[in-house]
């Protein structure tokens, strides 16, 4: 781990530097109060740093405020040197942003006690980073197919819907429905439905532009956003949705099975091209049409036919 040491005095610097090696951390010198400020919010900052209260050009409470106006920023732990042993000046430090103070003289023993403190300190953050980022994660995501959630494509649709307004484009929007599912289920069980669903995510997502979006809409119906398609433009996609999730079995825990998608494809665009829920209820009906009439194939929404 890499430590900032920020000391104008030299013998001092020279101490603190020979304890950190000695206990293998790497080092990073700063003399004066300015330097140690622009390191600490440079790139690929020192996690942790071992500041003197008084220097040239900004003091350690200084820094310590500066730091912590960065909030966006990884969290440095500070510990402040100070020759000062009254309370009332102490505090002000850790007011300032430091997590810790050392007075000196100090001994080896008890400066490497608070820098395992600190680590320890570092690592509880991290981790508790990496379960809030896995957490954002899994709530985005259908945690069975791996495409974004109802709430996350929802959200999608909004906000490309507002882009579509602004700049005058099209967006297509395709709803599709896997044709006989329950069947599946019935006959085969629910773990290959389940089987099923994953392949035709992967289908899916293998089949539309970098940048169309695809989330899980129900049980099995799918979402798909086209930016910047018109009508031709989405039926053609849809079409080959279609013939991508039809072209091949799905091999299953209970063998091979034939899937079928019915796709309704409608674009924004007429009097309120941002309303989302006529939208949906547009593709809604289109897919509706293609499954009455047999499945397998791309309905039109009426509106679409305007555009």
């Amino acid at each position: 781990m890499r430590i900032l040491i920020a000391d104008d005095n030299p013998s001092h610097l020279r101490l603190l530097n020979a304890f950190l090696v000695m206990w293998n951390y790497e080092v990073v010198l700063a003399r004066d109060g300015k330097e140690a400020c622009n390191i600490l919010l440079g790139q690929d900052a020192p996690k942790i740093a071992i500041l003197d209260w008084m220097m040239p050009g900004m003091d350690g409470p200084e820094i310590c405020r500066e730091v912590r106006k960065q909030s966006e920023r990884a969290y440095v732990y500070i510990l402040l040197l100070t020759a000062v042993f009254e309370k009332s000046i102490l505090i002000l430090g850790l007011e300032a942003g430091a997590d810790d103070y050392l007075t000196k003289p100090f001994e080896g023993n008890e400066l490497k006690a608070r820098l395992r403190t600190g680590r320890r300190i570092l690592e509880l953050q991290e981790q508790l980073v990496s379960v809030k980022e896995t957490s954002q994660i899994q709530l985005g995501h259908d945690p069975l197919t791996g495409l974004q959630s109802r709430a996350s494509i929802l959200e999608t649709l909004r906000v490309e819907l507002m882009r579509s307004q602004r700049e005058q484009a099209m967006v297509g929007i395709v709803m599709t429905d896997l044709d006989q599912f329950q069947q599946i289920n019935d006959t085969h069980g629910r773990l290959a439905g389940d089987a099923v669903l994953r392949e035709v995510a992967k289908r899916m997502r293998a089949s539309v532009r970098p940048y169309d979006a695809v989330g899980r809409f129900g049980r099995e119906q799918f979402l798909i956003l086209m930016p910047g398609c018109d009508i031709p433009g989405a039926v053609s996609r849809a079409e080959e949705l279609r013939n991508a999730i039809g072209k091949e079995p799905v091999d299953t825990p209970e063998g091979m099975i034939t899937v079928t998608l019915s796709l309704g494809v409608t674009v924004s665009g007429g009097a309120n091209p941002a309303d989302s829920e006529g939208h949906l209820r547009a593709a809604e009906m289109a897919l509706h049409e293609a499954k009455t009439k047999g499945g397998n194939q791309v309905g039109l929404s009426p509106n679409a036919m305007n555009y």
